[in-house]
């Protein structure tokens, strides 16, 4: 497997420090919200031919992907089973010629002997010859595989933020109390927001090269490629965004064993934000990372900054997450604050028709529109150097690229629609008539769905050290081991550390 990540030292050696490959795709579509994702990725993989090669933090096979019934064109009707763990046994035994593998993380492993009839569904699983399933353990203790990942025979593949696991399924809508947005117990869950990509040709290719070279280190034997094939399973009924385009891949990856430390994504979020003029749109789960804050630190700190307008869930899911990740992100924001003098930074956070709280768990960034990344990684410290991370980006600077300006303009367009609660149409108008994204929105009248600004809860001082000192989140394996000075959010010689000093002296001569 061509590798482009260097150790310590070997910087001279490397193609790029922040994409592992760029590689054409026919066609691309990002799908947003998972209950699309679900149905097409059922009819993708009834359409497989050689191998479904499906890569993920998280699997649940009690979850629905459809009604378990499907209208062929000609009035034919086939029926196949909707719980995932009985389509996949389905797959096989109507394909002789398909296999299925399926890689995630082990301490999945533990949660799967909790979900009751998820047992059985490995116990069947492991008795079809042509179904492989391995728990990744090859990381360092503290890492966990975080990548997002279908290949499906080498032509088609998705890389985004959706695991196909429980409390995923929602529309853009994201209605309250949904009653089909219900957990395998029969409990209802909130509404969610995700993204992930589709896309054809050359990049799924690649992407199974990544595969199959992380089933390997996971212990699996090596994998063959696919026998190239003119047939894809891109549905029918799906019409690409963009044709033709090339698509650059970034990773993360923990040093271990054999495998050398890659932090493509770290550096290519730095890049990214630097080269905007305008604006930089995100969507992200945490906002707790020390290398993208000091990016966006230096570019507010400019006399003409651009605007940043990061789209994050109110709470981190789960106990742990909010003492580590929302901790993080208090103390992020109140030291770029200090910093955004031109007002052009907001954090926003989306609520439902009735005031509840949507979760955001998409990991996306637009620059300009002439930038669009989808992926796995989160803006937070182990997504750039201890996770597992795989992130797909269209960048109109490349050659192929010139054209899908316009399109990921409209993406954008549809994603503030959807957080918004208006049209399309009115979100165009309300961007040309402020000629400011940030004021777009704020002028945009509550009725509905619509963006909150975030509010920052105070922190004890227990919180705050432990936000401040990043222990929960570390940005590379052994890190909480280091001396303070040498990590943490505000580690010694950083720009924030400098921000945070300067304004400190300010105060105590205004004092």
């Amino acid at each position: 497997m061509k590798d482009n990540s260097v150790k310590q030292g070997d910087e001279a050696n490397a193609v790029s420090s922040s994409v592992w490959r760029y590689a054409m795709a026919k066609r691309a579509y990002v799908v947003i919200d998972a209950a699309d994702y679900f149905d097409l990725m059922r009819g993708v993989m009834e359409e497989a031919r050689q191998r479904i090669f499906l890569i993920g933090w998280d699997f649940d096979s009690r979850i629905l992907l459809s009604s378990g019934r499907r209208w062929w064109q000609g009035g034919r009707r086939k029926r196949f089973p909707a719980r995932l763990g009985s389509f996949i046994v389905w797959l096989v035994r109507n394909n002789p010629q398909l296999e299925i593998r399926l890689l995630k993380w082990n301490v999945s492993l533990v949660k799967s002997l909790f979900r009751g009839t998820m047992v059985f569904d490995l116990l069947r699983w492991a008795r079809q010859k042509r179904i492989d399933f391995k728990f990744d353990s090859a990381h360092p203790i503290g890492c966990s595989h975080h990548q997002k990942i279908v290949v499906v025979d080498d032509v088609f593949a998705a890389c985004g933020g959706i695991d196909m696991t429980t409390d995923r399924w929602d529309t853009p809508d994201h209605l309250p109390k949904d009653p089909r947005r219900r957990r395998p117990s029969g409990r209802l869950y909130g509404p969610w927001h995700d993204v992930t990509m589709l896309m054809e040709g050359e990049v799924a290719a690649a992407l199974g090269e990544l595969g199959r070279e992380r089933w390997k280190v996971a212990g699996g034997a090596e994998i063959a490629p696919c026998v190239p094939q003119e047939f894809s399973p891109w549905p029918d009924k799906l019409r690409a965004e963009f044709e033709n385009v090339e698509i650059g891949i970034a990773r993360t990856r923990a040093e271990y064993g054999d495998c050398p430390q890659v932090s493509e994504i770290e550096a290519l979020f730095a890049e990214q934000i630097r080269r905007s003029r305008r604006f930089v749109y995100a969507e992200t789960q945490y906002f707790a990372s020390r290398a993208i804050a000091e990016a966006i630190c230096e570019r507010l700190l400019e006399d003409d900054p651009p605007e940043f307008l990061i789209v994050n869930p109110l709470t981190a899911d789960g106990w742990l997450e909010q003492l580590a990740m929302d901790s993080a992100r208090v103390e992020l924001l109140r030291t770029l604050k200090d910093a955004d003098h031109a007002k052009r930074f907001r954090i926003y956070y989306p609520v439902a028709a009735d005031g509840t709280p949507i979760y955001v768990h998409a990991k996306l960034m637009i620059v300009d529109d002439e930038i669009l990344r989808v992926g796995s990684a989160n803006m937070n410290n182990r997504s750039m150097g201890l996770d597992s991370e795989c992130d797909v980006f269209i960048d109109t600077a490349r050659p192929a690229n010139a054209h899908v300006s316009p399109t990921i303009a409209g993406l954008r367009h549809r994603l503030l629609a959807e957080h918004c609660g208006v049209s399309q149409e009115a979100i165009a108008e309300a961007l040309d008539r402020h000629g400011s994204m940030l004021a777009a929105v704020e002028s945009l009248v509550p009725s509905g769905k619509h963006l909150e600004p975030l509010p920052l809860k105070h922190l004890t001082e227990a919180e705050r050290a432990l936000g401040e000192s990043a222990l929960l989140d570390p940005e590379r394996p052994g890190e909480m081991f280091e001396p303070i000075e040498r990590r943490g959010l505000f580690r010694r010689k950083g720009r924030l550390m400098r921000l945070r000093l300067r304004n400190r002296l300010q105060r105590s001569k205004k004092g």
